[in-house]
């Protein structure tokens, strides 16, 4: 019998080597990170974490950690940071890993606990939206298909119904379910593939989303072949689209731009129906990045304030999303301001100006 205790030294499993190796130490992401911006805190920047992640692997920080719990949670997962990387380090990858071992049983924060049991079976999703007029037809053997988002479906149900409005072609049964980005940013990156392959079998075809995080993770899963944010479909499809003389400002889906490159579709839709605003910090986090919001609330708060600031100096009418999550966080934020700006959803703000567009034309027809 080997009664030899395991070496603390020695790998522990954790982490991809592949992934973990590949990082330089080169400081091109500092910049780039909202929270190092905040504190000015090495830990806290994606080199100092990559440190932490190695010093966990190698066994020489222990699981229970304090620093190890604080910036496994600390970290907004905006992967900023790999569109500086002159090395290619997958580092939200190398979350989804952390999160995994980090956020196991009482240490994984009791939100994200009680929003993945929400979204985690499809008769759950599906009464999220039992009592709101979310878009609804029958369900389609081929597509292309619309994914009605977990949360989307309860709290911003016109969106769907502007996609509709807008792509009458797309299918949009209650019945699917989740598609497991929560999941996977949040410390069960196993089940979030199940998820997203489960849906890939209910959704058969080309899915398109109207949230930019959930089209990250799904092309992860299902490959980009198999899914379009609906600012891709919009600009490929030929729409009328009137001038509309508005101030319209964007702020980017994170892991739609910095993990499919896709910013400068809605730019393009945006300067179809008004003046286009670029914010200096459109493509950096706003803060909400998913459950974040929720699970550090303050923190959340301190990323967005420099936000709201800017959109507030541009003099702009509306700042338009591509994120569920985005617009929660910066409805909510102007509202608290009482400010004149109004965040809207891009599939609205299209939708609306398409509408007027043809009925525009109705009328001159007769």
């Amino acid at each position: 019998m080997n009664t030899t205790p395991p070496d603390p030294s020695a790998p522990q499993g954790i982490f991809t080597p592949e992934l973990l190796d590949r990082c330089i130490s080169c400081g091109f992401c500092l910049p780039a990170c909202p929270t190092y911006a905040l504190t000015k805190d090495e830990a806290s920047s994606p080199r100092g974490r990559i440190t932490l992640m190695r010093a966990l692997e190698e066994g020489t920080l222990p699981d229970n950690d304090l620093r190890l719990q604080e910036e496994s949670s600390f970290c907004l997962g905006c992967r900023a940071c790999e569109t500086v990387c002159p090395a290619g380090v997958e580092y939200g990858a190398l979350l989804e890993e952390w999160r995994d071992h980090q956020w196991q049983g009482s240490r994984r924060p009791l939100v994200v606990r009680l929003l993945t049991f929400a979204v985690n079976a499809r008769p759950r999703v599906w009464l999220l939206g039992l009592f709101r007029r979310h878009a609804r037809t029958r369900p389609s053997p081929e597509g292309p298909h619309l994914m009605l988002g977990c949360f989307e479906r309860a709290l911003y149900p016109k969106v769907s119904r502007a996609a509709r409005a807008l792509l009458p072609e797309l299918s949009a049964p209650a019945s699917q379910g989740c598609c497991g980005a929560l999941h996977a940013h949040n410390g069960d990156s196993a089940r979030g593939r199940e998820l997203a392959l489960e849906l890939g079998e209910q959704l058969p075809g080309v899915i398109v989303t109207t949230s930019g995080g959930c089209a990250a993770h799904l092309a992860s899963v299902l490959g980009r072949d198999r899914v379009r944010e609906i600012s891709e479909t919009l600009t490929e499809t030929p729409r009328e689209l009137p001038w509309t003389g508005a101030r319209i400002a964007l702020q980017d889906s994170c892991h739609l731009r910095n993990g499919l490159g896709v910013w400068r579709e809605p730019r393009e839709l945006i300067g179809r129906m008004g003046e286009y605003v670029e914010l200096p910090s459109a493509g950096s986090c706003c803060g909400a990045a998913g459950s974040y919001a929720m699970v550090r609330p303050k923190d959340s708060r301190k990323v967005l304030d420099a936000k709201l600031d800017e959109i507030e100096a541009a003099g702009v009418d509306y700042v338009a999303v591509v994120n569920p999550g985005c617009y929660r966080q910066l409805d909510q934020g102007l509202r608290r301001r009482k400010s004149r700006v109004r965040a809207v959803h891009l599939a609205e703000l299209a939708a609306g100006a398409y509408e007027t567009t043809r009925s525009a034309r109705t009328q001159a027809e007769h």
